[in-house]
């Protein structure tokens, strides 16, 4: 079964833009590929949760679909709070 997530686009980065992206609920995450550019996205931070605790959401790609395209990605790194265990940041690589 296929994972798929919807992201938007994200214009505004920094510290307090992610802050304020986390208490909306919205997780900020990255996707990175050689030789292209870095695209910093938000995703909607329950999809995202239900989607990591699946067992194939490390081992197969994942599908975002950003801007009405689909993106064949793999997480790369998820950050975590220290004390509350909530995902605070994703990196995903192009696949």
């Amino acid at each position: 079964m296929a994972i798929t997530l919807d992201a938007v686009v994200r214009t505004d980065l920094g510290r307090g833009a992610s802050r304020r992206l986390r208490r909306e609920e919205r997780i900020p995450a990255i996707i990175v590929a050689p030789g292209q550019e870095t695209v910093s996205i938000t995703l909607d931070e329950k999809k995202l949760i239900v989607a990591a605790l699946k067992d194939e959401f490390y081992s197969e790609t994942v599908t975002i679909n950003l801007d009405g395209s689909a993106i064949a990605v793999k997480p790369v790194a998820m950050q975590r709070h220290p004390v509350t265990s909530r995902i605070i940041h994703v990196d995903f690589m192009r696949v």
